[in-house]
């Protein structure tokens, strides 16, 4: 492969085409990111209890997010590829594709959250109190579980074909109907009784009916790509060997860091409220303060994607480096911003003095952790995705959290009874300390390949 330095890269062009893209994936994850913050805020002002049982049970859909990611990331870094080379035919194919597991995916959670709300509950939780609480608060947001694996692949079928702005006005206008509905809903407004956090579950399911249809009316505009549904079931088999190579190594991945995310929240969740409150709230700042990092991760696989898709691999690998640059400054820009907002958010919330220590101490933690987290979000999910290389998530979720962090937190808080900080450290020791294998595999470039056929 010929070196890099004879790709001379456009910085104008290649800054311009990053924010076009990376604005509304983050301006789409903060909507997304809003709603939890908006969930904490409103329920917080209540009660502790509610806020932090409609904060474990979303970790609910956070596993199904888990599965429906890694089938929504393969049919966008594919679509990516094809995209670039110009096959609209293959596009369409990829999002039967998606729409076929998606929906199998979202059947089942559904299912789950009306049949067994306690049984799932008691994962994250001991406390009759908070299991109660979550039960009825998942009986009813069971039914956006359903909607949201469809509106999902009607999404990323926009954003791999260049409809970005009117993805994320879809996402915001959701969003919005979201928060409206909540403070009507939580708060008994214009007559209506105090829900509280069932309140908060039926705003959820009436945003994402709102979502769904807005997608379906946008999919009949000029140059979208939409489903055939007599050719929904009519699987294309090459198509589909080429989805299970990208899906079941993402998969993978998505299940080792979502189950290993929801362990450390079902690690905090038993060492008492006031551990599982400061956890609750530390985690809609982590999701919020993510977005730009999310964006450009986003935008990366696309841009990387596109251009090895259309055979340029020498230009992508350049894109690849670049992006893997910015990375470090996104991550130290996000670590700085958690140190300034710290005092800010521990006066937002109702917390108890207890909680509120935990809390200041969370977040200085997380300011390290952001380091990494960002660096990892867009190298790996961007960039080393874009061209394929989807192994290595799994890989190093395996080695980083399930053979380190997770042991440790569980010792910590089970065995040897260590402080809710120091076990709290060890569920954010994972994406700090495979950086330097995270670099070394990216330098291998076994992430310069067209994808397409």
């Amino acid at each position: 492969m010929k070196s890099t330095e004879t790709v001379v890269i456009d910085k104008k062009i290649f800054n311009q085409r990053l924010f076009e893209l990376a604005l509304p994936f983050a301006f789409q994850s903060l909507m997304l990111a809003s709603v939890a913050a908006a969930d904490a805020l409103m329920l917080g002002r209540i009660a502790q209890n509610e806020m932090t049982a409609v904060s474990l049970a979303t970790q609910v859909q956070f596993v199904q997010n888990m599965f429906l990611m890694s089938v929504t990331a393969a049919g966008s870094i594919l679509g990516a590829q094809y995209y670039g080379k110009g096959d609209r035919k293959t596009l369409q194919k990829i999002f039967h594709l998606i729409l076929f597991f998606s929906g199998l995916i979202s059947l089942l959670f559904f299912s789950a959250c009306e049949l067994v709300p306690g049984m799932l509950m008691r994962i994250f939780a001991h406390d009759p109190e908070l299991i109660r609480i979550g039960s009825s608060y998942l009986r009813i947001a069971g039914w956006s579980y359903l909607l949201t694996g469809i509106s999902q692949c009607y999404l990323t079928m926009m954003k791999v074909t260049d409809h970005m702005k009117p993805c994320a006005w879809v996402s915001f206008s959701a969003v919005i109907c979201n928060i409206v509905l909540n403070a009507v809903f939580i708060f008994g407004m214009f007559g209506l009784p105090a829900m509280e956090s069932r309140g908060a579950a039926l705003a959820t399911t009436l945003s994402r009916v709102v979502e769904l249809a807005l997608c379906l009316v946008l999919s009949f505009r000029s140059g979208y790509i939409r489903p055939a549904l007599n050719k929904l079931f009519a699987l294309d088999r090459l198509l589909t060997l080429d989805f299970g190579r990208q899906c079941l190594p993402l998969l993978g991945g998505g299940l080792l860091w979502g189950v290993g995310f929801t362990s450390y929240t079902a690690i905090m969740g038993h060492m008492g409220a006031d551990a599982a409150a400061a956890n609750s709230v530390s985690a809609v700042i982590r999701d919020l303060i993510c977005c730009a990092c999310n964006g450009i991760g986003s935008a990366a696989g696309i841009m990387v994607g596109n251009e090895l898709g259309a055979g340029r691999l020498e230009r992508g690998k350049a894109y690849g480096i670049r992006l893997k640059n910015i990375s470090w400054v996104i991550g130290l820009g996000s670590t700085a911003l958690v140190f300034a907002l710290t005092p800010l958010v521990v006066r937002m919330v109702i917390l108890t003095e207890e909680a509120q220590s935990y809390l200041t101490g969370m977040m200085l933690i997380m300011g390290v952790y952001m380091i990494g987290r960002c660096v990892n979000t867009i190298t790996i999910n961007g960039v080393l995705d874009g061209g394929g290389d989807t192994l290595f998530d799994m890989y190093s979720l395996a080695v980083c959290m399930w053979g380190i962090a997770i042991p440790l937190a569980l010792l910590g808080a089970f065995v040897f009874h260590w402080h809710v900080l120091l076990v709290y450290a060890c569920t954010c020791l994972d994406e700090v300390g495979k950086i330097p294998w995270v670099m070394y595999r990216f330098r291998k470039y076994r992430w310069v390949q067209n994808l397409t056929r």
